[in-house]
């Protein structure tokens, strides 16, 4: 009896994870405009692309994209984002310039401000598609002198690495740093580009919790999870009732079923098959000596999460995840031969995401 008492209160462990899967959870509200601070490392981006300038030289008159000193050249960019709406990035144009009949090689170098308006007017979202961006800052051009640029980036998203750019950009130079001088007294240039943008390291920002959200959202969701709980609670008062009025010799598989009516649940973290927590291997081994006294045969079943990874992966994963909860089970004295295992890959039936992340041991 005192091993039978031990696996009743294993049952009841089960109660909370089984409430969980009858009643669900909602996923945690997150504000809307603001997230974690991220790492110095996270959110960094390169960039290369093509050009289409214009250049006109001070003191000349000129025309947008028409005449003698437009040309094609390339640049490439370096910058982080601090938050979903701001950014900086170092940008290095280089193009070959013609004035008349003289041919010269231009470079420019540059440090701009990147706001991204769309995260900032629509709040920050790691899978938007199309983002617009402007940008201002200044730098130099090789030659020509002190140089102050601003401009307007289109940016559409290709996958979580890969980013697809047209921008266009234009900048005042003048060796003097007097930009505003007069009307002709500094170089102008427009800069037309496309190109792709590459995401590095560690990307996307952590949504801040909405406490106000959560303290409003829980109330009609804790009465249920409550009522779900007394009715496993009076069942497991009522099994053990019927179970004390049983003699020793009786107490055999079918009282296992009905101990294990209530699945188990042994949990696992995102793309592993190691047991979240060394409590559970404490479940186990009560089990493992209620199956040891009677020979009941158990039924255990992996899962995986199938937000995350392949069909084919969260098949293999969920595989592994069963045959580490039986292994655990033989490990505890329990014959192989009393084990069914077997996997069903990735699940999405429970939220948030990470329940589906688990075995369930039930009785065959």
């Amino acid at each position: 009896m005192k091993k039978l008492m031990i696996a009743l209160a294993v049952a009841s462990l089960s109660t909370v994870a089984l409430a969980q899967e009858t009643v669900g959870v909602a996923e945690v509200p997150t504000e809307k405009y603001s997230v974690s601070t991220n790492s110095f490392w996270s959110n960094w981006f390169l960039s290369v692309g093509g050009d289409y300038i214009t250049t006109s030289p001070r003191g000349e008159d000129w025309s947008l994209l028409k005449g003698k000193n437009s040309q094609f050249g390339v640049n490439v960019a370096l910058g982080k984002w601090f938050t979903p709406g701001l950014g900086l990035r170092f940008k290095y144009n280089t193009w070959k310039g013609k004035y008349e009949d003289e041919k010269f090689n231009l470079q420019m170098f540059r440090l701009d401000a990147m706001f991204n308006l769309s995260n900032m007017l629509c709040g920050y979202s790691d899978t938007r598609v199309w983002n617009v961006i402007p940008f201002l800052g200044f730098g130099d051009v090789k030659s020509r002198g002190m140089a102050y640029d601003f401009g307007l980036q289109s940016s559409w998203r290709l996958s979580k690495r890969m980013n697809v750019f047209a921008e266009a950009s234009f900048a005042l130079a003048d060796k003097h740093g007097k930009v505003f001088k007069f009307k002709n007294s500094y170089d102008k240039f427009v800069d037309l580009s496309v190109g792709l943008a590459f995401n590095l390291g560690s990307t996307g920002f952590k949504k801040t919790p909405d406490v106000d959200a959560l303290m409003a959202l829980n109330a009609a969701q804790l009465d249920a999870l409550n009522s779900a709980l007394a009715a496993q609670q009076a069942e497991n008062a009522k099994l053990k009732s019927d179970l004390a009025k049983k003699p020793k010799e009786v107490v055999k598989t079918n009282t296992v079923k009905e101990i294990l009516a209530a699945p188990q649940s042994v949990f696992f973290n995102i793309g592993s098959s190691q047991i979240a927590s060394k409590k559970e291997i404490v479940n186990l081994q009560a089990l493992a000596d209620m199956v040891k006294e009677t020979s009941a045969k158990l039924r255990i079943t992996g899962y995986a999460d199938s937000a995350t990874g392949s069909a084919a992966y969260n098949q293999t994963l969920s595989e592994k995840r069963a045959n580490r909860v039986a292994d655990e089970l033989v490990k505890l004295g329990v014959s192989r031969d009393n084990l069914i295992v077997e996997g069903k890959g990735g699940v999405a039936t429970l939220k948030p995401n990470s329940y589906n992340r688990r075995v369930i041991i039930e009785a065959e």
